[in-house]
Parts: structure tokens; C-alpha cells; sequence
């Protein structure tokens, strides 16, 4: 009996809320058997709400008795593993946090994991990612919290145009990417999934009220998040047309997911770029210009990364651009040479 008590009350730190016949499945056990034991976790300080009624069920609520969280010993490595890694992540404030948390639970740790801990840290490195704009923890946490009580949220979002709408979303995942932060949910005024840039929505209000999940159109949640951004409108569109593979396209672009590569049935693909700041879509047409990084250095050229071998579709705005940093990069190639030797 101690094991499924501790079975049950690591179910009920897990989620917001269990119906008592989703317990009993999970442990096992009878329907009557879950209401006992739920009475000698409330014996114990453990305070366990119950609500009535089609949707009632069990939750543990917070407070300022609560007694300690239930890890066990693979819990415990996690998450001082992330907490270790957290710099890395382009969350507000989340540095100092980490830190202070990090010591508060190795204070616990027990020597064995404790060198566990040290031995995962020593061998792995963050690198931080600052490039994103950050998103604050507690918006976050909501988000999360949501996503996993499968609740209803209600929130303003502001478009890449800076117009704010109000949404109501069924969350379903959050995903990290090039510094961003997404949430991936179904928006009940537009009657479809969508994608939300975390830095561009308001603080969620959940309205308590639980929904039954769909299946996402996609195999994953990153390769739902892929798609729309593949998918999605840009201030600045650009078409290339390359002779190289659309294989080999792929491993130039430095940010593939805004990249759509297709095959051509003549031969070579069709890139299509597209970006909301013009630099973007430059780092990427630059990264079609290159190559694999070594065929047209030193004048030896190449069909996988001659310039001839390209062309481009583009805006004027953007081709504008592109005159200036070739300009830029000319001048800057000259100067680093030094004066040209007198004939």
C-alpha cells in the first residue's frame, strides 16, 4: 500500500486535475479503493480537492503547507540538469532564478545523484542564443500549465503588422526555435490551427473550462511549426532558382524552416525565401552565392557554388539591399588587402 499511495500522489503532481476513474486505471484499483487512499493523503497534509459533476474530479491544491514535491531519482537529475542549462534558454530573468533554485535542490540531493548532476554537467555545454526577443517565465509557465491541463485560454495577440485581436486557443505544445518561443493551438474564432509567437501574445486568461484534444494535422509539433512557417506570408518574398539539388540547398540555408526547397524536373530546385526583416532573407541568399563553403573560394568556382548559377526573384527593396552589402563587402575585401602594388 505505501508504494501506491506514492504512485498516487506522484499522479496527482503530475496534473491539474484526474477524474477518479482515470486514477483507478492508472493504479489499478477500484473507484471506492481511489477515495480511500485520497482520504489518507488528506490525513497526511496533503490537500486534496474534489469537485462534483460530469467534469469533477481530483486536484492537489497549493498552499502554504503543501508538503514536499515527490521526486524520484530521475526527476530529481532532470531537473537540476535544465535548471543547470537554463541560461541557454531566451526566458526573462531566468539566469539568476536557475541559479537559485539549483542550489536549493542540490542542498537535497543525495550524494549519489549528486554525481550524477555533476558528471551529465561536466560533459555538456550551453551554448545561449540571444538572437530572439525573451519571453517572460511566469507567461510561460501559464502557457505550459494550460497545455497540460488541456484548458482553454483566452488572450490578446498582436500580428507581425502590430494589430491586436483577441484569441480563444485549445493549447496544445509549446515549442522552442531560433530563439523563439511558439505555442501551437487550435483557435476556436478562426476554426483552425495556428501558431502563436509567444513575444507577441498577452498575458493568457484561462477560463477554467476543459477541452477534449484533436489530432494535430502534422506528425509532430515541429514539424507542424515548420510547415506554417514555411507556409506563412512575408513582408519580403524571394524566389531562387538553383542549379545545385534541392539536398544541397537545404544544407547551405542558415535558417532552414523559413526556406521551402522544391526539385525541379529539369534539374536543380526552386528556393522559396521569405523573412519580415530584409537581413534574413540576405543571410540566406548569401548562403546560396557560397556553396558547401569551399567551392568557390580561391577562384576555383564550381556549379554548386557559382553566383551564374542562381537567379533571383525578388523585390526591389531587397535586391536594393543586396547591392549594398555586395558594395560593403567589395570595399571591405580592398581594404583588407592593402594598396594595390605600383605597376
Amino acid at each position: 500500500m505505501p508504494g501506491r499511495m506514492l504512485r498516487l500522489l506522484s499522479l496527482l503532481e503530475g496534473r491539474r486535475e484526474w477524474s477518479g476513474a482515470e486514477l483507478a486505471e492508472r493504479l489499478g484499483v477500484t473507484d471506492r479503493t481511489v477515495r480511500r487512499d485520497i482520504d489518507r493523503l488528506r490525513e497526511l497534509g496533503y490537500p486534496v480537492l474534489a469537485t462534483t459533476g460530469v467534469a469533477g474530479g481530483y486536484r492537489l491544491a497549493s498552499g502554504r503547507n503543501l508538503p514536499p514535491l515527490l521526486l524520484d531519482d530521475d526527476d530529481a537529475v532532470a531537473i537540476a540538469v535544465g535548471l543547470r542549462t537554463a541560461a541557454s534558454a531566451s526566458v526573462a530573468g531566468i539566469e539568476d532564478t536557475a541559479v537559485r533554485a539549483l542550489a536549493k535542490l542540490e542542498q537535497v540531493l543525495p550524494p549519489r545523484l549528486r554525481e550524477r548532476v555533476a558528471s551529465v554537467s561536466e560533459a555538456t555545454a550551453g551554448v545561449p542564443y540571444r538572437g530572439g526577443p525573451p519571453v517572460d517565465a511566469g507567461l510561460l509557465a501559464a502557457l505550459a500549465a494550460a497545455c497540460r491541463d488541456r484548458e482553454l485560454v483566452v488572450f490578446e495577440y498582436r500580428d507581425r503588422g502590430g494589430a491586436a485581436s483577441s484569441r480563444r486557443v485549445e493549447p496544445y505544445h509549446l515549442v522552442a526555435a531560433y530563439g523563439r518561443w511558439y505555442l501551437i493551438g487550435y483557435d476556436l474564432h478562426r476554426d483552425d490551427w495556428r501558431t502563436f509567437r509567444l513575444d507577441r501574445l498577452g498575458e493568457p486568461f484561462p477560463v477554467r473550462h476543459r477541452f477534449h484534444p484533436r489530432a494535430l494535422p502534422a506528425e509532430d509539433p515541429a514539424a507542424f511549426l515548420s510547415r506554417s512557417i514555411s507556409e506563412a506570408p512575408y513582408r519580403y518574398p524571394a524566389t531562387a532558382t538553383v542549379a545545385a539539388s534541392a539536398e544541397a540547398v537545404r544544407a547551405r540555408l542558415i535558417l532552414p524552416l523559413p526556406g521551402k526547397v522544391v526539385p525541379r524536373a529539369e534539374g536543380g530546385c526552386t528556393v522559396a525565401l521569405g523573412a519580415d526583416l530584409p537581413k534574413l532573407v540576405v543571410h540566406d541568399v548569401v548562403s546560396l552565392v557560397i556553396g558547401d563553403g569551399g567551392a568557390s573560394v580561391g577562384g576555383g568556382g564550381g556549379a554548386e557554388g557559382s553566383a551564374e548559377d542562381i537567379s533571383l526573384d525578388a523585390p526591389d527593396e531587397l535586391l536594393d539591399l543586396l547591392d549594398v552589402v555586395a558594395r560593403r563587402l567589395l570595399a571591405l575585401t580592398r581594404r583588407s588587402r592593402g594598396p594595390a602594388d605600383p605597376l
